[in-house]
């Protein structure tokens, strides 16, 4: 019996450390679109929200996305600009050439 307490608690206490270690995802238009860039820039590739319901994976370049991937120049929201060049997003390379 003091095997399945020692388990139980023990159980109790791990289980919300994962829940815990959880992070938000970076929101673009809450940074300057320097921050945002330099973001991209320093981690290679990053998953931001660019708004309350929309969010995507950016990338610094080619290196980042799979061999059946190529990058196209992407542009977000920030705090001081409508349209900030941030860095890249994957597409797939179709036969007819490249994904819109």
């Amino acid at each position: 019996m003091k095997t399945y307490a020692y388990v139980l608690t023990l159980g109790m206490l791990v289980a919300p450390t994962g829940v815990a270690m959880a992070q938000g995802r970076p929101l673009s238009t809450a940074m300057t679109c320097a921050q945002a860039a330099g973001l991209v820039n320093a981690r290679g590739a990053v998953v931001m929200s660019t708004g309350p319901y929309t969010y995507d994976r950016y990338v610094q370049h080619r290196g980042f996305c799979t061999p059946t991937e190529t990058t196209k120049p992407d542009f977000v929201p920030t705090r001081d600009n409508p349209t900030c060049f941030i860095g890249y997003r994957c597409i797939e390379i179709t036969r007819g050439g490249r994904r819109p």
